[in-house]
């Protein structure tokens, strides 16, 4: 296949360290587009391993910490990623964080924390990322991080459950908005993904399969269907090509078939 002489796609992946984000990261460096990271300032390390793994695909890294909850870093963020490696064409909204608590316990404070990380951090992400790639004039692709908790109500996970569902409105009503520059949104809805988070050290202690003592947390049976992150970072990939103009609005569950819309 001829190469194209056009200049590489760029790419800006926030909770890139580890995870997801970090899977999302180099699947889009393996489609060729460069890639800045994000992630808070005591991950720095860890995103400095993922830039080289990015630079050592041959695609130009960007590594940039900040708190996806703070107006200002995400401005300042893009701002960088423009300025260092030249545009914006994919936003990837995933940091996001989660407790697993019933309603009457999670303080009011845990509720904040959360709505700031998932929702607020998603909304600022999607606020800048739109404004430079309207004024670009090239289009792009806005996706943001939902779960299948944002499709479902799930016991104990009232708060992440609440910004996964609005996560989901968010996208739908942005996506109404951007049509017109030709910037599609979309969201993506991962059912049980075995990234560090899924895995504890009692899975050893009780002769659990990796993500045993998670899935028991969550009232899941242990056979339940569970992916590597690939899954996710292949789904994401599409939704960043520009053959998906075709697709906007949607969160896409991506759950063995563990829950249909």
């Amino acid at each position: 296949m001829a190469q194209s002489n056009s200049p590489a796609r760029i790419a800006f992946v926030t909770g890139a360290a580890q995870g997801l984000g970090e899977s999302i990261a180099l699947r889009l460096a393996d489609d060729g587009l460069d890639v800045a990271i994000n992630d808070i300032p005591s991950k720095v390390e860890q995103l400095k391993a993922v830039a080289t793994q990015i630079e050592g695909k041959g695609r130009r890294a960007l590594v940039l910490t900040g708190d996806v909850t703070r107006e200002e870093d995400v401005r300042d963020n893009v701002v960088q990623v423009v300025g260092q490696l030249g545009g914006l064409d994919v936003m990837i909204a995933n940091a996001g964080i989660g407790i697993h608590k019933s309603f009457l316990q999670t303080t009011t404070e845990e509720w904040d924390r959360i709505m700031a990380i998932n929702l607020r951090g998603v909304m600022l992400c999607y606020r800048y990322a739109a404004l430079q790639m309207i004024k670009q004039g090239r289009g792009g692709r806005i996706i943001g991080a939902s779960s299948q908790a944002g499709k479902k109500g799930t016991t104990n996970l009232s708060a992440y459950c609440a910004t996964k569902f609005a996560v989901r409105g968010l996208t739908q009503s942005l996506a109404l908005e951007l049509a017109e520059h030709n910037i599609t949104v979309n969201a993506y809805a991962p059912g049980f993904i075995l990234t560090s988070l899924a895995y504890h050290p009692n899975d050893a202690v009780n002769g659990l399969r990796p993500g045993g003592t998670i899935k028991q947390l969550f009232g899941l049976p242990l056979d339940s269907p569970e992916a590597q992150p690939e899954v996710i970072s292949s789904m994401v990939s599409y939704l960043a090509k520009p053959e998906s103009y075709f697709i906007t609005g949607q969160t896409i569950l991506v759950n063995g078939g563990t829950l249909f819309d």
